[in-house]
Formats: structure tokens, sequence, C-alpha cells
């Protein structure tokens, strides 16, 4: 098996239209780090996205008569920009079903390497399964975008290029993970040429099928995956990467949004590019993997696989680097609600720096206030503020790992309500498509009424809500019949501390 992708490799079609990219230093993070890191620069390939490489190996090796068929693949973005490109090269006509859900610019980018689109669906899956008929029924190839060996292999000149370009030692290498074919490719290469060399994969943890199919055995289904890492939200890795992934894949890594958007970040302050969030995986989880194993004086590269990301995103991504650095802290203080205390509290802050301060009067004896700091990113310093407010009298919740309270408390306004509301409160998942709003409230009909609603667009392809039902507890079960029945993500935040801290009613 390794002998035949070892050859496939070796034999790939890619530099038809793909570039040998760079191995640069990345100085920056080599000193902050004290190891010599390496970004395998794949975002500055012809669709700013190694996907090419797959694409085109794969589209290159059809039959003439498989060739004046067509060819037919489904993606949100950087494999149909590859599919595209490689079909516009070899005068091959090319269909492309995207999720109704895909951004406007990714569109025009397929659309200008001369691809015919239809949107369909809200999901990859719905695009797939729909991509999959046409291709059956016009008898056109169906362009997998990682599970096929044809794929991995073009993926794996990867790996061959790092081993060309660094001759030297290798500790590790890091890879970003969707489906498996880039690491499948990488890893078969790599480990027959260079076996002591770690191949470590890295996904996002709310997307981490490769890690539970390594730790199980087996492939399995992830139930919901998160989505801002839109270029490896998928929900199983595939049949033929898992293969390869158990026998060359040393173990896998997982990263939080926040980490993802430090890489990116630390990407940026290198380079001077900005990656994709599935573009800086593969260095967030090398300095995860740095600080849990204290590792030094070692020689790691990460692939930056991708930059297409939409201009919308880099206002959240920069919102969330800081916290993703651990170096800021949020917390709920109470303050007492009589004259100095907030000078009292300002004195117990010191000279640190703050990012962020929320108040608003509520209550005669008690002030909530939601205030962000800098900090050093050491546990022991924020241990200490806590510590130091809570010495001082003033009650402290930690919520600098709050998904709800980063995602819409700290934007809110308006405070508590005046009075008790029965209410129960969800965080919801909206596709960002004409409609989705009106389908959604029509579904509920009028038997709730809606006491909270906080909606923000984080440059993607769903936004996310805050929303409050007044019902009773009796009714909670139906209601969330109804959210499932449209098919939106809904997660319970009645209990969240920062809804009860800053909004409760």
């Amino acid at each position: 098996m390794i002998q035949q992708y070892i050859e496939r490799i070796l034999r790939a079609k890619v530099y038809d239209v793909a570039i040998e990219t760079p191995l640069d230093l990345a100085r920056s993070l080599s000193l902050r780090l004290d190891n010599k890191v390496y970004l395998k620069r794949e975002d500055l390939q012809p669709v700013f996205s190694f996907k090419l490489r797959g694409a085109y190996n794969k589209i290159a090796s059809l039959t003439d008569d498989e060739r004046k068929k067509g060819v037919i693949a489904a993606s949100a973005g950087n494999h149909a920009q590859g599919v595209a490109l490689s079909a516009q090269k070899l005068g091959i006509k090319a269909l492309i079903v995207m999720p109704k859900t895909t951004p406007e610019i990714k569109v025009k980018a397929v659309k200008a390497w001369g691809a015919k689109i239809i949107l369909f669906g809200d999901s990859y899956d719905d695009a797939c399964t729909h991509a999959n008929e046409i291709a059956q029924e016009k008898e056109m190839t169906f362009v997998h975008p990682y599970d096929d060996p044809d794929v991995i292999a073009g993926q794996g000149t990867v790996g061959m290029e790092i081993l060309r370009r660094h001759t030297d030692r290798i500790d590790a290498i890091f890879v970003p993970v969707g489906g498996g074919g880039l690491i499948a490719g990488i890893a078969a290469y790599v480990k027959f040429v260079r076996p002591e060399t770690k191949i470590i994969g890295v996904e996002p943890d709310d997307a981490d099928s490769l890690n539970h199919a390594l730790k199980m055995g087996k492939r399995v289904s992830i139930k919901q995956v998160g989505l801002f890492a839109d270029g490896v939200a998928v929900k199983q890795v595939g049949r033929e990467p898992f293969t390869l992934a158990q026998k060359f894949v040393d173990e896998a890594v997982t990263v939080s949004t926040d980490e993802i958007c430090a890489g990116i970040k630390d990407i940026f302050d290198d380079t001077r590019s900005v990656a994709e969030p599935a573009g800086a995986l593969a260095i967030a989880g090398l300095k995860k993997y740095v600080e849990q194993n204290e590792i030094k004086g070692q020689t790691l590269i990460a692939i930056e696989s991708g930059a297409n990301v939409n201009f919308d995103r880099l206002r959240y991504v920069a919102e969330r680097a800081m916290v993703g650095e651990h170096k800021e802290i949020l917390l709920a203080v109470t303050v007492p609600e009589i004259p100095g205390s907030f000078l009292r509290f300002c004195k117990a802050l010191g000279k640190r720096n703050i990012t962020e301060f929320n108040h608003r009067y509520f209550d005669s004896k008690m002030a909530q206030v939601f205030v962000g700091m800098s900090c050093t990113g050491k546990q022991a310093d924020r241990d200490d503020l806590i510590a130091c407010l809570e010495s001082k009298g003033f009650s402290v919740i930690d919520m600098t790992l709050n998904e709800l309270a980063k995602d819409h408390i700290r934007y809110m306004v308006g405070g508590h309500a005046q009075q008790k509301l029965g209410e129960i409160v969800y965080s919801i998942q909206f596709p960002e498509r004409p409609g989705a709003l009106l389908k959604f409230l029509s579904s509920l009909g009028r038997r709730w009424n809606i006491s909270m609603f906080h909606y923000r667009n984080h440059g993607s392809a769903f936004g996310k809500v805050l929303m409050g039902i007044q019902m009773p507890k009796s009714e909670r079960k139906e209601f969330q019949k109804r959210l499932e029945a449209v098919g939106f993500e809904y997660k319970e935040e009645t209990d969240n501390p920062a809804y009860k801290v800053f909004a409760g009613g």
C-alpha cells in the first residue's frame, strides 16, 4: 500500500497549475517558543489553497471519454476553486454544487475560473448528495475533496516538497485536518522517507472527527460540527484517509476558536499574510503542543493551508485573538453600589490595561461589571488577579472561556429585565440566507413571546442568535422539537452564568 502511494505522489501531475511553495522560517514565533518554526506557505497557490494539487491530479488522470463527459464537485470554497481552475486548464467542463449559504465572494471566485455553479441546500452534505445524484444522471466524474487516492497523492506532494527543501532533522509536522486527504498524503510520504518525524493532525475542538476516530479505532460521525473553521468542518474523516492515518499519523491535537484566532495573528505578525481559520489550524496546534509538552530546541513545521478568508471575519478574529493568546481575561465582577466603590475597584486593578468595561445601573445595592483586562498569559497571573479582587471584597466570575459571554453578552445593552419574565434562553445558529429568520419565527407561530433577541454576524455562512422565550418549563420539549424540525443548531443557556449575571429576567 505505502509503496503504491509513494509512486503515485512521485508521479503526481500537480505542477502544471500548482507552484512549489516556500518553507518560511517564522522568526518571531521561533524566538517566542524557543524552537525553530517553519511555515509551509500553501496560501501562495493560485487559488490560495493546497486543494488545487489534489483536484488537478485527479482530473488529469481521467480518460478521454471521462473528460468529454465533464467533472462535478461539491464544495463551499477551496476545493471548488481547485476543481474549476484544473478543469479550465485541461479544457474540461466543470459543474460545482455549492450550498446556498456560500458567501458571494467564493461563488464569484469559482465562476471566475469558468465553472458552472448550482446553489443547493444549506450545508456541504446537502450539496454533496445533490452533486452525486447529478453525477450518476449525467455520467460525470465526481471529484471528491479528500476520499480518493489520486486526490490524496496530489496533496502528498506537500510532504515531498518539505523534505526536499529541509534536508536537516524535522521533529514534527503539524497538519490541519478536515476530511483527512492532506494529512494522509503527507504522512504516507514523510513516514516512508523519514519515519522518525512525527506527523500530528490539528482539528478544531468542535470538529475533531480524526481525533475521535483514532481513539475509537474506527471512523465515527460527529453529530454537530463547529463552523468557524469552515474549511475543515467535516463530520466524518474519509475512509481512505483514515486507513492511512491509522498507520502513519502519530496523534491529533484539538484547538479552540480563540486559539485559531491567535494563530491567524501569529502568521500575520511573521509574514504579513492573513490566513483563513483552517489555514491557521496547524500553527495553533503547534503552539499548544509546545506548551503542553514543554518542548524546546526542536524543528517544527506547520502547514499554512489557505488564505480564502472573508474580510468581514477579520473583526471577529481580532476580538478573539487576545483571549487565544491567553493575554486577555474577561471577568464578571460584583461591585457595591456605593460612592467610591468604582474607584476602589479600579485601584485594585492596578496599572493593568483595561480592554473593555461595561456597566449599567440596575440594583440599588450591587452593580454588575463586565470587564476585560490584559494579562501576561500565565495562569498564575490570572489567579493572582482574581484572588486580589476577592480579597478586597469583590465577587468575581471568570468569563474568559464562556462562549455566550464572548459571542453575545459583551455586546448587549439594556441589562436585566425589570421583572421576572419566566423566560428560557437559547443560543441558536442561523444560516445566513434570505428568509432564514422569517422561516424560524413562522415555525414558532404565535404561541410564545420573544422576550430577548440578540443577533451578531461573524462574517461567515452562519450567524449567532441569543433568544429568550417566555414559556412554562413544561413546554420546553415541544419548543425544542420545533427547533429541531427547522434544522437549526441550538443550545439552552438559561443557567449560563453570563446570562444570569448580566441579562437574566
